[in-house]
Order: C-alpha cells, then structure tokens, then sequence
C-alpha cells in the first residue's frame, strides 16, 4: 500500500476506539526488538487525542496505521514527539517519515518556541529526525524535567539509564532547537555522510553500552563533535 493511500490527520475524540490497539502494538514492538519504550495506558493515548497533540493515520477503510503524540516538559521549553508506532501490515512503506513530519509540523505550530526532541534507538528514525533538522545531542541538552526520567521507569533498560545516571542508555538523544540548528540540508548530509558511525555507535550501545558521554566543549557547536563525544574518540 502506498503512504498516498492513507489519511494522516490530528487525532481527537472519534479516534479514542483505536487507544487500546495502538497500546498494545506499542508493547509488541518494543518487546520484539528487546529494546525499551515507556509504557502508555489507553486512558493517556486519548487524553492526549482530545487535546489535539496526536497525529494518526488511517486507511480509507478506517483502520488506524500509525500514531504519534506530543508531550511538554519543564514547562513548555521542551516538547518530545512520542510513541512514534506504525501497525506491521504498513510499515517500510514510507508512513512513519510522513506521521513524524506532521507530528512535528503540529509542535512547530502549538510550541513555536519550544526545543524539540526524541529519544531513538534506531538508525531509520534517526534519519528521518536528521531529514527534519533534528542533530545528534548528548543527554545533558535534553530536559531535566524529573517527570520525564520517571517515565522511562517502565522502559525495559530503566536500569542501564540509572546506572549511568541518567547519561547514556541505549537509546540515542537528538534535538531540533528553534533558535539555534542546521538547516535540513545540513543535516540529512550529515546523516548520510556518517551513516556508518552511527551504525557502529548503535552496535556499541548495544554491545557494551557507551561510556559517560565526554562533555562537549561549551564554545563549540560541531555536531560532528557531538558524534565522537558519543563514540568516546
């Protein structure tokens, strides 16, 4: 099936059917790929439905295809595009890049002056964040809003994240900061360019797990640097 063949809207109240499906998928997934992702109830999935910070996609039969939601924290300065889940019979086909490109349109658009960021542990989610401006971050750069942290509690490697006192864990931290990024171009090539790194980052990660991230010089804004700081070079 096509990404065209989809409806790709801002969830609200008539969506509130699909809570309980789209929570389950996104225990499933997570629990497939061994890797973590904070547990939601359907209660919260449709709380965030019916204040229109959440983006759905359905096909033209009504079948729900794909979600995501927006969160706020340390009082609206950060906002995370969360939840990111597509059903498997419409993955690889191109609808995640398009749920995520609307969900941060809307982000954009409800929190103009917000630092927008996301938490992944995958190379294909961390393109197309890269294609969106997002840069590869440290978690230092990422809110310190204690509400978000208590929510990776049920994350399968909360462990591994406290362990490391809250520096590092498996997934990897990238942010778009309004006032102060790339340009998507910048970015996408810079993906491109050091796609193999990342590859090898992730492969650490899931390895070794990282060491305490190197601090990244306050004068500097490489993201290059941000890289090898990940890398521990």
């Amino acid at each position: 099936m096509e990404p065209t063949s989809f409806n790709i809207y801002i969830a609200s109240e008539t969506d509130f059917k699909f809570a309980d499906a789209i929570c389950k998928e996104m225990a499933e997934s997570a629990k497939a790929r061994g890797t973590g992702i904070a547990k939601r109830s359907p209660e919260y999935v449709m709380k965030k439905m019916s204040e229109g910070k959440a983006v759905i996609a359905t096909t033209a039969e009504g079948i729900w295809a794909g979600f995501c939601y927006i969160e706020t924290w340390s009082h609206g300065e950060y906002v995370a595009n969360s939840g990111l889940i597509v059903h498997p019979d419409f993955r690889k086909g191109g609808l995640a890049k398009l749920i995520k490109k609307k969900i941060f349109e809307l982000s954009r658009t409800t929190y103009p002056h917000a630092k927008i960021f996301g938490l992944t542990t995958g190379l294909a989610v961390m393109k197309i964040n890269s294609e969106l401006g997002y840069e590869p971050v440290t978690y230092s750069e990422l809110t310190q809003d204690e509400d978000f942290w208590a929510g990776c509690k049920s994350c399968v490697n909360y462990e591994i994240l406290m362990s490391k006192e809250r520096k590092n864990c498996m997934c990897t931290a990238m942010l778009y900061d309004p006032k102060d990024h790339y340009t998507t171009e910048e970015t996408t090539k810079y993906f491109e360019e050091n796609k193999k790194g990342f590859e090898r980052l992730f492969s650490f990660k899931q390895l070794n797990f990282l060491r305490a991230f190197t601090k990244k010089d306050s004068n500097s804004k490489s993201i290059v640097g941000v890289l090898l700081s990940l890398l521990n070079l």
